[in-house]
């Protein structure tokens, strides 16, 4: 509903009280985690299989899970999702409804099961695990039949979430092609789930699911404002286009889509009866392809490239999910292991010591002695900083021992208390005492980090030109990176 004749104040207000849920907090906290794609298209060379591939194609030499474990936390990473059936239908578990699966080929002489042994290997590494199941099955003969279809998948779908452990994701993508019959397949989102939460209701459901939405595109590119409060349209399943629908009250809102630059601006909520937290995730592979190819083995993402889009993700209210493809012998290719070594000690190296921590902090105001501005500092992402409700511009600012020389600042909301900043400037107090532009930005959200050329100084000052309600901040950190990389 258009919010005609209804003061700004009041649907504002309402949009700054929209919150995530528990499931959805847990997975933002996250930050950075892996795609593990593997499966029969790895021996094949292809990205996409056809469903009638010889299960004796599948014959790792090395496998090795907790290689890749090793792999993603020299990079920093927190999770891994993996692959379990990809749309050729072949099955990394010994699935009981198909034979298309690791028991039929010569891998563990086909007492394997790939995925029993990741969710080990994370267990014992400390990630966290999750699994990636395809709704299109190019060999399931069911397929097109759509109410046998959705049986099959449930039971397959309801193996994977009762036999490996706590998951922190279930990952859908809305691939759908034709059946062997011509019928076109329908989806029972609702009933996958549905499956879901009763099994595993600590998972989020991306990124064809009500939880977590696709940013957009596979390339790692970013928005320069990544709302989490968006339009309640944008979980649909289908993949939306620019169009007009006819709303509750007879108007018309324009209808946005996952690839629409402005998804959760005033101009655009004050068009939306219904506001929902729907946070992004940007998703890239560490190659060109999903998969593995040697071809690709000099096309890996360089450093820099890889940091433009953590800084992107991560450092622009997202999550970052990184593919890391395993070759032919079942382990990360060297040069991706180089790569991700480079990245990890980049991140930890750059954020090891927070120049903020001895700071001084003041404000303009603050609302009561729970959220004074010293609750910036206190590395407690639970407390913050607020001036009085209905306050949507102010200021802190914190003064340092001593001059220091930065280039990274990081700002976290408190985003229990939903999602508040809209515009925003940070200025440096320099040698001559004077103040100093080093960064307008627009939202903040669960983290933005700030990169901007060295500067020398003693002060900084945090300005909300504009926020919902009244902003929060829980936050406040300041950094000198180590290396030269592409500035975001």
């Amino acid at each position: 509903m258009v919010h005609s004749g209804t003061p700004a104040s009041d649907w504002i207000k309402a949009a700054a009280r929209i919150v995530p849920s528990e499931r959805q907090l847990a997975w933002q906290e996250m930050e950075f985690y892996a795609f593990i794609h593997f499966t029969v298209n790895t021996f094949t060379d292809r990205e996409w299989g056809t469903g009638d591939e010889d299960p004796a194609l599948f014959a790792p030499t090395e496998l090795d899970a907790r290689q890749w474990v090793r792999a993603c936390k020299s990079a920093g990473m927190t999770g891994l999702i993996l692959t379990c059936k990809h749309h050729d239908g072949f099955c990394l578990w010994p699935s009981k409804h198909t034979d298309h699966t690791v028991s039929a080929s010569p891998w563990r002489e086909g007492r394997g099961d790939l995925v029993r042994e990741v969710a080990e290997a994370c267990r014992e590494g400390g990630l966290r695990f999750g699994i990636y199941l395809s709704p299109w099955d190019r060999h399931e003969p069911s397929y097109g039949d759509s109410a046998r279809y959705n049986a099959f998948f449930l039971n397959q779908l309801r193996e994977l979430l009762t036999g490996y452990g706590e998951l922190f994701c279930v990952w859908f993508d809305g691939a759908c092609g034709e059946g062997p019959n011509g019928k076109r397949q329908e989806y029972d989102w609702p009933a996958y789930y549905a499956l879901i939460r009763e099994l595993q209701p600590g998972a989020v459901i991306s990124v064809c699911g009500p939880d977590v939405r696709w940013c957009g595109n596979e390339a790692g590119c970013v928005r320069s404002s990544e709302w989490s409060v968006v339009p309640a349209h944008m979980q649909d399943n289908e993949k939306i286009q620019a169009e007009s629908q006819q709303v509750d009250d007879g108007q018309f809102a324009s209808r946005i889509g996952t690839q629409d630059d402005d998804l959760g601006s005033r101009e655009v909520i004050r068009r939306h009866s219904r506001l929902i937290w729907y946070p992004a995730e940007v998703n890239t592979s560490i190659r060109p392809g999903w998969f593995y190819h040697a071809s690709e083995d000099d096309q890996v993402k360089s450093l820099e490239e890889l940091l433009a889009v953590y800084y992107g993700a991560v450092g622009g209210n997202a999550t970052f999910l990184l593919n890391l493809p395993p070759d032919k012998r079942g382990l990360i290719h060297e040069r991706d292991l180089e790569r991700l070594n480079e990245l990890g000690n980049h991140l930890r190296e750059t954020f090891r010591d927070n120049l903020a921590l001895l700071a001084r902090a003041e404000a303009s105001e603050a609302r009561g002695e729970k959220h004074t501005p010293a609750m910036v500092l206190d590395g407690d992402k639970q407390t913050y900083w607020s001036p009085r409700e209905g306050t949507e511009q102010a200021w802190l600012q914190l003064e340092l021992p001593g001059r220091a020389i930065f280039d990274r600042i990081v700002l976290m909301e408190h985003i229990r208390s939903g999602q508040r900043i809209e515009r925003f400037r940070l200025d440096a107090r320099t040698c001559d005492g004077s103040w100093q532009e080093i960064y307008c930005g627009t939202v903040v959200g669960y983290k933005r980090i700030c990169c901007f050329d060295p500067v020398e100084a003693d002060a900084v000052r945090l300005t909300i030109e504009q926020s919902r309600w009244c902003p929060t901040l829980s936050g406040f950190g300041i950094y000198r990176s180590t290396a030269k990389e592409a500035r975001a």
